[in-house]
């Protein structure tokens, strides 16, 4: 940032004390001074606006990814086990996923899930936690009707339904499945056995469609938006298609001021263009930093390891601190991540999972897919359900992508027994060492990657350090 407007009016400053006359503009700034000072300014706003609506802005993606795949909202939803061929930041194959988008314009929205091992969440447009079901709802993974309400809904609710209102009109309906015994076809068809229908229709229900992906490529992310004009442009579509949510309304001052506010059209002239492409550079830019190269010692899962936790506030869907709002484990959560609940960032024995993240090797450097690492993990892993790790594309934040389509190795579906040392010895690089295809998994020369170890159903050994990962060494 240039800093000669605050230079001349600091030295007009000293020159009125000094008795001297002022520089030129009489104290007032020159034109050129206060046009660099209007640049800079929306510059900044152009930055801050980028961070904090980046979630938004992810969250339209996803939506896109669905209707790309001709599901529109209301009438169809994907289901999928996923793997390399599903472009989405941090998507696992640990479990299959379900979901789609419903606009609450057509008024609420029924999701009945039946007993089972199953794990969803609804988010708003701007990944803001409106409600969880299944495992981590009220129902407990016993069955049960959730009642989606739209924004400003005064109607009664019926009796038997678990029913939360959503700020905005179009929410994401997001869907796990636990594939118990490594089942993975089951878990498929319980997602499957999910229905969807408009509460109008309860008495006979007009189902949305469950549609299986599986086989087909997807892109649920920003990732072509994310650096440069298209942020702004649909992230404008986004807010104008939404009512305003009262506490971000300095957030849309932010915008009014960039051109991008509700009822108007967008329409940046040459210079607001510039800025805003290189605001959304800079922005984004900041975000990896925070999600990869962040000082934090509160990063740090253990002292003496290079993991990290993913997210740093937990329990809190918002970031909610005593201090306030973290905004850097903001920032960080959704440059690697998507979707928002509670129940993701519990850090409990039992509840959930717990996951951390691997992105350097035990000297400090970042993983590199031309090189070969080994990454010990000492046996029992605390899982009562199950474990896995999972390599990632540094570029995309999605699953990584070689000519071997398999990035995680899962104590569910592989062969992850301890060896005679106790320990499960996994292998990453472009080549399989000798006898360790079952445990490897390739990477990409000439792209960073970079690592999430999950565990499901975490003992308390997961939790209070007395169970540690290695770090990946290097094999030379």
């Amino acid at each position: 940032m240039r800093t000669a407007p605050c230079l001349a009016a600091s030295a007009a400053l000293a020159a009125l004390a000094a008795g001297q006359d002022p520089p030129a503009g009489g104290g007032f700034p020159t034109p050129a001074a206060a046009q660099q000072a209007r640049d800079d300014a929306d510059y900044q706003r152009a930055v801050t606006a980028y961070r904090f609506w980046y979630p938004t802005v992810s969250a339209e993606a996803m939506f896109h990814g669905h209707r790309e795949l001709g599901n529109k909202d209301n009438e169809a939803m994907r289901v999928l086990a996923a793997g390399p061929r599903h472009v989405g930041f941090t998507l696992n194959s640990d479990t299959p996923y379900g979901g789609g988008v419903l606009d609450l314009k057509a008024g609420p929205f029924v999701v009945e899930l039946p007993p089972g091992p199953l794990v969803g969440l609804v988010n708003d447009h701007h990944q803001g936690w409106v409600l969880d079901m299944g495992l981590t709802g009220p129902d407990r993974g016993k069955g049960g009707k959730h009642l989606v309400l739209p924004p400003g809904f005064e109607g009664k609710v019926p009796d038997g339904y678990s029913a939360s209102a959503s700020p905005t009109y179009k929410v994401l309906v997001a869907l796990r499945a636990l594939p118990a015994k490594g089942d993975a076809k089951a878990a498929l068809d319980a997602l499957k056995a999910v229905r969807v229908y408009p509460l109008a229709s309860a008495a006979d229900p007009k189902l949305v469609r469950m549609v299986d992906v599986t086989d087909r490529d997807t892109d649920s992310t920003p990732l072509r938006w994310e650096d440069n004009l298209a942020f702004w442009e649909h992230l404008h579509a986004a807010v104008d298609a939404e009512p305003v949510v009262v506490r971000f309304l300095p957030m849309y001052g932010l915008l009014s001021a960039l051109g991008i506010e509700k009822g108007k059209p967008f329409a940046p002239d040459a210079r607001t263009k510039g800025i805003l492409e290189r605001a959304a550079k800079a922005g984004r830019d900041q975000m990896l930093a925070a999600a990869f190269d962040s000082t934090r010692p509160d990063r740090l899962a253990w002292k003496d390891r290079r993991w990290e936790w993913v997210g740093l506030v937990p329990d809190s869907a918002r970031f909610e601190t005593p201090a306030g709002i973290d905004l850097e484990a903001r920032d960080r959560w959704f440059a690697q991540a998507i979707v928002t609940s509670p129940a993701m960032f519990r850090r409990k024995e039992g509840a959930g999972s717990v996951y951390w993240l691997g992105h350097r090797d035990a000297g400090g450097a970042y993983l590199d897919g031309g090189r070969s690492y080994k990454l010990t993990v000492p046996a029992p892993v605390p899982a009562g359900l199950f474990w896995s790790v999972t390599a990632y594309d540094a570029a995309t934040r999605s699953q990584v992508r070689a000519a071997q389509d398999r990035a995680a190795l899962r104590s569910l579906f592989e062969d992850l027994s301890p060896g005679p040392g106790g320990t499960v010895d996994l292998y990453f690089g472009p080549k399989a060492p000798a006898g360790k295809a079952g445990r490897w998994v390739q990477t990409v020369p000439g792209r960073g990657w970079f690592a999430y170890l999950r565990i499901y159903g975490p003992g308390p050994a997961a939790l209070d350090g007395t169970w540690r990962p290695g770090d990946f060494e290097e094999v030379k």
